[in-house]
């Protein structure tokens, strides 16, 4: 029973905080995107999957840092595309104070993110480039409860290097989601509380 009262209380704190707390400093940021999903059910049609996990740490209040991974197939007959690529993030959340918090934004909140990293994008019998990814683009997060977000980012997406194609740009609009973990100093004062 001791021990189940902090894990208890640790799930009260996570369905009861405030909307802008999941942003505090300390906490920690785990989720992804999910791009250009695309089944085709006609002959000759391709599938393109792409996901993007990311994981970060909140050093200061709305401000985060971390990393990304990108992992992607785009796959017609006769030719298939792969994109992969590594490297840190950041992204800054703009403050209640910064937008408007009256009914639905009250839920919301913006963004602007940011990646450099060692990318790639490579098509079987066709063009490839590999080299040093940028990415940077605006998003929103709605949170459906106080730690989990839905969220929707448009960015520029580069990669420069080497290859057939030495620059290779796009533009890409994701979706996707993201967990609010409280950190360490967050939990310690939960289980202070509960005792």
């Amino acid at each position: 029973m001791k021990k189940t009262l902090p894990v208890l209380a640790v799930l009260c704190l996570l369905l009861t905080q405030k909307s802008n707390a999941q942003i505090q400093r300390g906490n920690i940021l785990v989720g992804g995107d999910l791009a250009d999903f695309n089944l085709g059910l006609n002959k000759n049609s391709n599938f393109i999957l792409t996901i993007d996990p990311t994981a970060a740490w909140f050093i200061r209040n709305n401000i985060a840092v971390g990393a990304y991974i990108i992992l992607g197939v785009d796959a017609v007959k006769g030719a298939t595309t792969t994109t992969y690529g590594v490297g840190p993030l950041a992204r800054y959340y703009f403050g209640a104070g910064q937008v408007n918090t009256e009914s639905v934004l009250r839920h919301t909140r913006l963004f602007a993110e940011g990646n450099v990293g060692i990318e790639g994008s490579n098509t079987s019998h066709g063009s490839s480039t590999n080299g040093l990814g940028i990415g940077i683009g605006p998003g929103i997060a709605y949170f459906i409860t106080p730690n989990i977000g839905l969220e929707a980012l448009l960015k520029y997406r580069g990669i420069v290097g080497f290859g057939n194609d030495p620059l290779n740009s796009r533009l890409d609009l994701n979706f996707g989601f993201q967990i609010y973990l409280p950190g360490r100093a967050t939990a310690g004062k939960v289980r202070t509380d509960a005792r």
